[in-house]
């Protein structure tokens, strides 16, 4: 025989507090696969094409980042990965928070379940040599050299999209000659596909890293383009060293 007046003691909670309970559970879940499995990003220029898209005006692509990879180990050779800028390679970097407190405050929690951009300078580039290694390109060089031996360019972009001055580089290097620079232990040296249109560790070779990123700084690894929907696939990661 039922109890009515237990059924009745048990009220259902009002519809509006059931939503904002699942919101928030669906939200929590959001955040804890962000923090420790990976997140989305949007590509913000060409530097990676033919890889990855992004240009003023146009569709970029939107990217699935994943971190699993690197519990346990480093990023390799041939990796595509999102990562954090050092100060050099912040100049010109606007943070996306806003200046009044408040707005600043809700926008960063939006951040931690990707409704909002993270406040650093998030950028995308393929590793080419890792700590301990020794990488360059000089007038003669078959292609960018890691430890004495020309790296794979197969997925590098051809022809290049500027010009390169034979004076001063050539479109093995992509770009102008540079190195000898020694990758700093736990430290990745980066290029961007796109070489001639990419101002990568190259361009930052004059910084207490030496253009090269910390490892602490790695966001994660690109996994795959879900979205325009026409470019939908995984980002290769080759073995570029021999």
């Amino acid at each position: 025989m039922k109890d009515n007046n237990a059924e009745s003691g048990r009220k259902q909670l009002p519809w509006i507090v059931e939503t904002l309970l699942i919101v928030g559970v669906v939200l929590a879940i959001v955040g804890v696969l962000q923090a420790f499995v990976g997140r989305q990003y949007v590509i913000p220029s060409s530097s990676m094409e033919p890889t990855l898209y992004g240009c003023e005006g146009c569709t970029n692509d939107r990217i699935l980042t994943e971190k699993i990879s690197y519990y346990g180990s480093d990023p390799e050779p041939g990796d595509v990965i999102v990562f954090e800028g050092t100060e050099s390679w912040n100049t010109g970097w606007d943070s996306p928070r806003s200046d009044n407190e408040f707005l600043a405050g809700v926008q960063e929690a939006l951040s931690y379940v990707s409704l909002a951009p993270p406040n650093e300078n998030n950028l995308v580039k393929r590793v080419v040599a890792t700590g301990g290694q020794t990488v360059q390109c000089q007038e003669g060089d078959p292609a960018v050299m890691v430890d004495g031996s020309p790296i794979d360019q197969s997925y590098v972009q051809n022809p290049p999209t500027y010009p390169v001055d034979p004076a001063t580089g050539s479109e093995a290097c992509g770009g102008e000659y540079f190195g000898p620079i020694t990758v700093p232990d736990d430290n990745l040296f980066v290029m961007g596909d796109n070489r001639t249109n990419s101002a990568d560790s190259r361009a930052h070779s004059y910084d207490e890293y030496q253009g090269t990123i910390p490892m602490d700084n790695v966001r994660g690894k690109v996994a795959l383009v879900f979205y325009p929907f026409s470019r939908i696939g995984g980002v290769d990661d080759p073995e570029i060293q021999g």
